[in-house]
């Protein structure tokens, strides 16, 4: 689909608006002591010699008083991300520490970090509890679903040491959340992915599909994770489906709106809540449009986005130009206006699209039933969710409106899926 030029009064109003932009620093690039079968970013190592790479003092300083500088806003967070990021050693954080104290400015600093677990140790956990580092742990599931893709290179397991993680965050009252991909074996398995999680500690959890295309022509196992639009390509196996992943967060959706609203956080049901509320979601592939979130590697290369690491989407390098500079820029602002510019309009006559919004445009592979590219390939399962969770978030987004806590839909719902608990 031809990309469509057009801006709304909206986007005219936040080009002109105090800068608040995040970005994603890849502090290792790709380097990773997993070799995860789903992983997008284990192919940008080509782009950097293959090699691990650790971004030096120079350039972290360069970006932290950048990032820092750039942003208009009171309250500044670092996603230090990967790759593995704790790869680049302790030493790395701690000097990164210090340069956020000295150009912080009377801005308050948030950092926080995702890990697979698997270096994680005491001195580890002293130090992200000692310097209030949020940690984001990534898991899957119970140990068939973590060990079927989440193996290191030589092919051993990684379930075992993400649970002596887990028991070390614990002991060291470190904060931490849960990010899970969600892939072809989580299908029909939400409710237990989701009951798993919370024994294991986690209020806050993330769900990620897994929607990826590949091409055959690749020096990683014959093949390499490709953007939406690339001809010769084909759908992955580890791929959830359209409606299992709409069942997958309506299993999960029926546990929690009966038992845990207000006790556990699942970002996909803050997010459809803000929707129905009428309050912008806090997660880009919800928003209307997108562009707020850079993605920075190890050299200090800047990219449009995290999942759109491609040469065509390199905006620049923040050793030569400000990234201030970057995110302002006219090839960055289109990119973010393009989510919505170039949807289809079988998306925009949709009664679901002010919660889809076409989510991210990373899944848009397939066609309309007219033909018309650019279509989620998630579509038919959101379509699904939505009209399941409906009825639920409009109880709770009339109770938001009259001051009341959204935990008080859990009698009603309990009572409208006939369950006495």
């Amino acid at each position: 689909m031809s990309e469509k030029r057009y801006i709304t009064l909206n986007d005219a109003i936040k080009s002109s608006a105090p800068a608040a932009f995040s970005s994603m620093i890849k502090p290792v690039g790709a380097s990773c002591n997993l070799s995860c079968s789903y992983c997008y970013y284990l192919d940008k190592a080509e782009y950097y010699s293959g090699k691990m790479n650790v971004m030096s003092a120079a350039i972290l300083e360069k970006y932290i008083k950048q990032y820092i500088d750039g942003n208009m806003i009171p309250e500044i967070t670092f996603v230090w991300h990967g790759g593995e990021p704790l790869l680049a050693g302790i030493d790395f954080y701690k000097k990164a520490v210090v340069l956020q104290k000295k150009y912080a400015g009377g801005k308050k600093i948030v950092n926080t970090i995702q890990t697979n677990g698997l270096l994680l140790n005491a001195e580890w956990c002293r130090f992200f509890h000692d310097n209030s580092f949020l940690v984001g742990l990534s898991v899957d599931g119970p140990e068939d679903i973590q060990d079927a893709y989440r193996k290191n290179r030589s092919g051993a397991p990684s379930f075992g040491k993400v649970i002596q993680g887990v028991a070390l965050l614990h002991q060291y009252k470190v904060e931490f959340n849960t990010l899970s991909v969600v892939t072809n074996l989580s299908e029909g398995r939400g409710r237990e992915i989701y009951l798993f999680l919370k024994s294991l500690g986690s209020r806050y959890m993330q769900f990620l599909p897994v929607v990826e295309y590949l091409s055959e022509s690749s020096k990683r196992s014959g093949r390499v994770i490709v953007k939406p639009g690339t001809g010769d390509s084909s759908a992955a196996p580890w791929n959830v489906s359209a409606t299992g992943y709409g069942r997958f967060l309506t299993d999960i959706f029926d546990e929690w709106v009966v038992t845990d609203v207000g006790h556990y956080f699942v970002q996909a049901f803050d997010m459809a809540l803000a929707q129905w509320a009428g309050v912008r979601p806090g997660l880009c592939v919800y928003c209307e449009t997108c562009g707020d979130a850079l993605a920075v590697e190890h050299n200090g290369d800047v990219y449009s986005c995290d999942h759109f690491v491609y040469p065509e989407f390199r905006l620049g390098n923040l050793a030569e130009t400000d990234m201030s500079e970057l995110y302002r820029s006219i090839r960055q602002f289109e990119f973010g206006v393009n989510k919505r510019n170039s949807l289809p309009a079988y998306c925009l006559r949709c009664k679901y699209h002010f919660a889809c919004r076409g989510e991210c445009p990373k899944h848009r592979f397939i066609n309309t039933p007219s033909g018309e590219p650019g279509l989620n390939a998630l579509c038919e399962g959101f379509k699904q969710y939505y009209a399941h969770i409906e009825p639920y978030m409009l109880y709770m987004s009339n109770l938001l409106m009259q001051k009341q806590p959204p935990a008080l839909v859990m009698p009603w719902a309990r009572a409208r899926m006939g369950q006495s608990r």
